[in-house]
């Protein structure tokens, strides 16, 4: 049975790569919170980009993922500009706050979805690196504005998974695919 990862993200494809082989179809899948939580949200999402992909590859292994950002319970979503990722840098700045992955792996008669935690410190950021950072346009494609793996001073110190942060976390997918042998 073939895997398929139903996601664009190239992050996502690197991450994988280390631990399977797989093609790549991006899901059709419409992402509405809805008012969920994070934790939901993410789980929701993972699900619902594996099942959209599967109904077109029937007879597959579809992995499904979702990373959201969290501070105080709100949802940071990708940003829309570069002013909104600025906004969003300020906001993490100096602050804790949780980056939340829903993994989803799903075929023929099975799906098991996951979450997995991270909580993550930011250094205080001065507007001269936030500046730096978003000209960049580094955050752009990114949960919170921010991409642990950039190579910028954003990060203080994290607990969990750092592959969570960065969209994938490898150890539990490595663990869900090993289940689908059992």
């Amino acid at each position: 049975m073939s895997l398929i990862l139903a996601s664009a993200s190239p992050r996502r494809k690197e991450l994988l790569a280390e631990i399977a082989k797989f093609t790549v179809e991006v899901s059709r899948f419409e992402e509405k919170a809805n008012g969920l939580s994070a934790e939901d949200t993410a789980a929701y999402f993972a699900e619902g980009k594996a099942k959209e992909v599967l109904s077109r590859f029937p007879d597959s292994l579809v992995l499904g993922a979702d990373t959201v950002v969290s501070l105080d319970g709100e949802i940071l979503g990708k940003p829309k500009n570069k002013e909104h990722a600025a906004q969003m840098l300020r906001a993490l700045s100096g602050r804790r706050h949780e980056v939340i992955t829903g993994v989803c792996l799903t075929g023929r008669g099975f799906c098991k979805t996951r979450t997995v935690k991270t909580q993550v410190e930011f250094f205080p950021l001065d507007e001269e690196l936030i500046a730096r950072y978003c000209a960049s346009g580094l955050p752009m494609d990114k949960a919170g504005a921010y991409g642990i793996q950039d190579g910028y001073p954003l990060v203080k110190e994290f607990i969990g998974s750092y592959t969570n942060v960065v969209g994938l976390p490898v150890d539990e997918v490595r663990e869900l695919l090993r289940c689908v042998k059992c």
